[in-house]
C-alpha cells in the first residue's frame, strides 16, 4: 500500500476510535475527575507515549488527531504528551521506579508541582546557578536559594536544578532532581507583585534532602534535561487556548497551564460591545489586528508542538512565547483604548479599569517567565536565523573560577 494512503487510513481509524470512545465516555457538564481517570487509563492523555506509561505508542501526527477530536467536543485531558512538562520530563529522564510512582498522578494533576530554577544571581543565565547538592549515601543534601517560584506554597514536589561539580564549566556541572518540597529545610516565602498578587515565591533550602533515585538524567548532565523542560514550558506559554472573562488568574495558578491565559481578542470584543465601541474604526482595526496576531501565533504553536517530540526541543517554541508576550502587551493597550478615560480609574471605582491595570502589569509575567523576551530573541537569532552566538567568556572556564561568592569560596 502507498505510504500516503496508509497514513490516511491510519488517521481515519484513530479518528473513528477516538470519536467512538468519547461518545461512550464524555458527557459535557459531568464530573471531571472520573472522566480524566478514564482518559489516562485509556492512553488518550498522552497517546504518543509508550503503553507502559499511560500512552498508546502512536506517532506524534496521530496524537494531534486525538487532540483535535477532544477539542471538537471540548473534552479535557488530551495532548499531555506535548503540554505536561512535569510528566514529560519524568518520562524521558526518570528511572522506571520514579515513573511508576508519579506518572499517573502527574497526568491526573494529583501532584502539585513547581519549578526551582532561577536564583537571585542566576535568572536569565540559569547556567550560573549556585544551589549545591552534595551526595550523602543514597541521598543528596541540598543548600541554596531559588526565586520567582510560582505555586511554591502549594507544591509537593519541584523540578530542581543544582550545582554538583564546581570543577567543570558551568553548563556541565548541573544535575536535575525531582525534589520533595514538604520537608524540613525548605522555607517558602511569598513575593508581592506590582499587580497585588503573591503568585511568586522565594525558596530557601537548608540541608534538605532528595533521594538519589529522584535524579532526572545523568549526573552533571542536568543542563540538557533543563532545555527540554523549558521547551515544554515555552510551548504552552506561547499558546492561548481557552476563553476567560477576566485577565486576572486565580492565585498561584500554574503558569504553564493553558487554561491560565484568556483569549484577548474575544474578551476585548465583548468589552467593546458592552461600551458601544464596535462602530469605532480604530477599535475595530485594533481588534482585527489582535485577532490576526493570535491566529498566526496559534499556527506557530501547532508547528512548535509538531516539532516537540519526546527527547528533543524546538526553538520554534521560543518564537511563539515571544509572540504571546507581544500579544498580551498589545491587548492591554487596546483594552485601555477601549475604556478611554475610565482606564485611569482604579480599585473599587471601576472594576473594568482595575482589570485593565492588572492586564498591563501582568503582561510582564510572560515577558519574564520561561525565559525573558531577550533570551527568546537570542534563541531565535541563533537557532532559527543562524546568527552568530553572543560571546561567552566563561563558557569553558571551571565554575569555581568564575563565581567567587562566599558559598563557592567555602568549598574550595
Amino acid at each position: 500500500m502507498d505510504t500516503a494512503v496508509a497514513d490516511i487510513a491510519s488517521e481515519e481509524a484513530v479518528r473513528a476510535e477516538v470519536r467512538a470512545w468519547l461518545a461512550d465516555h464524555w458527557t459535557p457538564g459531568a464530573p471531571r475527575r472520573p472522566f480524566l481517570e478514564a482518559v489516562v487509563d485509556a492512553g488518550w492523555a498522552a497517546p504518543s507515549w509508550p503503553e507502559r506509561w499511560h500512552g498508546r505508542g502512536l506517532p506524534a501526527a496521530l496524537g494531534r488527531v486525538v487532540d483535535a477530536e477532544f477539542r471538537a467536543v471540548d473534552a479535557p485531558g488530551s495532548a499531555q504528551d506535548v503540554t505536561n512538562l512535569w510528566a514529560g520530563t519524568v518520562l524521558q529522564y526518570g528511572s522506571d521506579d520514579l515513573k511508576a510512582r508519579v506518572m499517573r498522578p502527574l497526568l491526573l494533576g494529583d501532584i502539585d508541582m513547581c519549578l526551582l530554577y532561577s536564583e537571585p544571581g542566576a535568572g536569565s543565565d540559569l547556567a550560573s546557578i549556585q544551589t549545591r547538592a552534595v551526595r550523602d549515601g543514597d541521598e543528596w543534601v541540598v543548600n541554596g536559594q531559588k526565586v520567582w517560584t510560582s505555586g511554591g506554597r502549594q507544591a509537593e514536589y519541584a523540578l530542581l536544578i543544582t550545582r554538583t561539580d564546581l570543577h567543570v564549566p558551568k553548563h556541565r556541572g548541573i544535575t536535575f532532581f525531582f525534589f520533595p518540597m514538604r520537608q524540613p529545610g525548605v522555607d517558602v516565602r511569598p513575593l508581592r507583585q506590582a499587580t497585588g498578587d503573591s503568585r511568586f515565591n522565594e525558596v530557601f533550602i537548608t540541608d534538605a534532602r532528595v533521594p538519589h533515585a529522584n535524579m532526572l538524567g545523568e549526573l552533571n548532565a542536568g543542563w540538557w534535561v533543563l532545555q527540554e523542560a523549558l521547551m515544554y514550558e515555552r510551548a504552552v506559554m506561547g499558546v492561548v487556548q481557552k476563553r476567560s472573562g477576566t485577565a486576572k488568574p486565580d492565585a498561584d495558578r500554574d503558569p504553564t497551564s493553558e487554561a491560565s491565559a484568556p483569549v484577548p481578542d474575544l474578551v476585548l470584543t465583548d468589552l467593546a460591545r458592552e461600551l458601544g465601541r464596535t462602530d469605532d474604526p480604530m477599535v475595530r482595526q485594533a481588534l482585527a489586528r489582535l485577532h490576526c496576531m493570535r491566529t498566526v501565533n496559534t499556527w506557530n504553536g501547532m508547528r512548535a508542538r509538531a516539532e516537540l517530540k519526546q527527547g528533543s526541543s524546538s526553538p520554534v517554541a521560543s518564537l511563539g512565547k515571544l509572540a504571546m508576550s507581544g500579544i498580551l502587551h498589545y491587548a492591554a493597550r487596546v483594552q485601555a483604548d477601549i475604556l478611554g478615560a475610565e482606564a485611569l480609574l482604579g480599585g473599587s471605582d471601576s472594576a473594568r479599569a482595575a482589570d485593565c491595570t492588572y492586564s498591563m502589569l501582568n503582561a510582564y509575567f510572560t515577558s519574564i517567565g520561561g525565559g525573558t523576551d531577550q533570551i527568546q530573541r537570542n534563541i531565535i537569532g541563533e537557532r532559527i536565523l543562524g546568527l552568530p552566538k553572543e560571546p561567552e567568556v566563561d563558557k569553558n572556564v571551571p565554575f569555581r573560577e568564575v563565581r567567587l561568592t562566599p558559598a563557592v569560596a567555602r568549598d574550595r
